[in-house]
């Protein structure tokens, strides 16, 4: 735990390099550079994704994609939209050995070379930590920059460092005053227990949690709708493992008080000046019938940077409560050797093994245990097993867009409303890096329905024999396969070549599944 503390004093250190950093972003602006897109997973990403999601582009900034995705049609659209050679690729990994933002960086590399020649390092760049396999790669390829972290922290507690701080120099946020509002939380976090915003919040989730309320439901307004993701990342990975863990609820619609059983807390963050009058209401309305509800509120986007370093203290204190290091992940790397198991098949013979669905009914094809007459009861049985203080997860290998995130949402209400349970949502590989650990290591309270799809597209990645399809599918069955290994309820639902609508075909089915439970039971 002594060398993953480096965060404690992070913003010190940041503010120092905030000059660095300054002249970095006018140098790309001065060579013509129109874009970046970031790549990485996990902690080295869903920070920059708050930012590109809760912030404009500055004046003086440039525009910013983040790319956390072995997708192939997001890859090709990022490819196809961006000024390819204006446009600085980074990539982002402590390791330096992360397979996703390794291999987006040698399909970029790739398609400038085309382009530059032995120029093309210079569209690239990285950040990672001291002596990495990476740090090796850009010198050698001549990229533009290369970025070091502090080896001292940890993935996810790193959204105040270089991971965070080059995106969002770069597309012109304001970073002195991310720093400013992070810095007195930093003060603040210092202060004995009772006062210490910190400790006080991680105290209330931890001790919840040991009364069975470990359904941490996060109530985040749209402007910073993203800061969710963050947090899923940060409280999962951080705490779930050892059969315990919080369950961090993200994205998941206000429902009334029937709809929750006892093991929720509610965290509503709120922008003064910004409140939703619905939102308060039903809060209001669950805070009346039991239900425990902590607010915090900020006076703007900016406020991130306090609230960040907030949620870092909070979930190491609920750690502390729960009785696990919450600086480390220990059942993450099973997905990834599942998955490099299959991707050796591949070289070796030049596709996937195969597989025989257990069911289908068609566009469905269901991947269980056991045998089923219909969809409808296969479902009905699978999900039948839920029991109170359970959660039903949507783990999503299909392409993130506004059709998709709706559809999603109207499974998880529908789920939510039938069984009575939480619901969590999450893309695959993204999840993989964030609640992956927690799947796994932590309460097996879980019942997993894991969607894949047929691609439509790919894309090849540099050197490898096979393209960005084929490594997706191979995270997916290896993650299945571990969360099977693990002894979880884990349903792999494939829906066919289109994915509205296999999604509208599951959503049909689930409606004639079970019966809606009734209040109090």
């Amino acid at each position: 735990i002594s060398n993953a503390l480096g965060w404690l004093n992070l913003t010190e250190k940041m503010v120092a390099a905030r000059d660095e950093l300054a002249d970095f972003a006018t140098g790309l602006r001065q060579a013509g550079f129109r874009h970046v897109v970031y790549m990485g997973m996990g902690g080295s990403s869903l920070c920059p994704l708050v930012f590109q999601r809760s912030f404009n582009t500055g004046a003086d900034g440039l525009p910013l994609t983040v790319l956390d995705t072995t997708d192939p049609a997001t890859v090709l659209a990022i490819d196809h939209s961006v000024p390819l050679e204006e446009t600085l690729f980074i990539i982002a990994s402590k390791s330096g050995t992360t397979a996703e933002p390794l291999a987006f960086g040698e399909y970029f590399y790739g398609r400038l070379r085309e382009m530059k020649g032995d120029a093309a390092g210079g569209n690239l760049a990285v950040v990672t930590d001291p002596g990495t396999p990476l740090v090796g790669m850009a010198r050698e390829r001549g990229y533009r920059q290369v970025f070091l972290n502090f080896p001292d922290i940890g993935g996810r507690f790193s959204a105040l460092s270089y991971f965070g701080l080059v995106p969002a120099t770069l597309m012109g946020v304001d970073v002195a005053g991310l720093l400013a509002r992070a810095s007195r939380m930093t003060e603040a976090c210092r202060a004995p227990a009772p006062e210490n915003p910190g400790v006080v919040l991680g105290a209330v989730m931890g001790e919840l949690a040991l009364r069975g309320r470990d359904k941490v439901t996060l109530v985040v307004p749209p402007a910073v709708a993203t800061l969710g993701a963050w947090l899923e990342q940060l409280m999962a990975e951080s705490t779930g493992k050892q059969g315990k863990g919080l369950i961090p609820v993200a994205a998941e619609p206000l429902g009334s008080p029937e709809e929750y059983g006892d093991d929720r807390l509610f965290v509503h963050t709120r922008i003064r000046g910004e409140e939703d009058g619905a939102t308060g209401d039903r809060l209001a309305d669950l805070e009346a019938a039991g239900q425990p509800l902590v607010t915090i509120d900020m006076d703007s986007p900016l406020d991130l940077g306090r609230e960040f370093y907030r949620w870092e203290i909070a979930t190491a204190t609920a750690g502390a409560i729960l009785g696990i290091n919450a600086f480390n992940q220990p059942n993450v790397q099973e997905s990834k050797d599942n998955t490099n198991r299959l991707l050796e098949v591949v070289s070796r013979q030049g596709r996937l093994p195969g597989e025989k669905p257990t069911l289908v009914e068609p566009p469905l094809s269901f991947y269980a245990a056991g045998t089923a007459v219909s969809a409808t009861e296969l479902l009905s049985g699978f999900l039948g097993e839920s029991r109170p203080g359970d959660y039903i997860a949507i783990l999503a290998y299909l392409t993130e867009d506004g059709a998709t995130d709706s559809a999603l949402e109207r499974l998880r209400l529908l789920l939510r409303r039938r069984y009575r349970v939480a619901t969590t949502a999450g893309y695959g590989p993204r999840y993989l890096h964030s609640t992956g650990q927690l799947h796994k290591g932590g309460p097996d309270t879980g019942l997993f329905l894991q969607l894949t799809v047929d691609d439509s597209v790919d894309a090849d990645i540099t050197g490898s024999p096979y393209g960005f399809s084929v490594f997706r599918s191979a995270q997916a069955r290896g993650d299945l396969e571990a969360l099977r290994g693990h002894g979880r309820r884990a349903l792999r639902i494939h829906l066919g070549n289109d994915a509205a609508a296999g999604l509208a075909a599951l959503e049909e089915t689930l409606e004639r599944t079970g019966r809606p439970a009734a209040p109090g039971q």
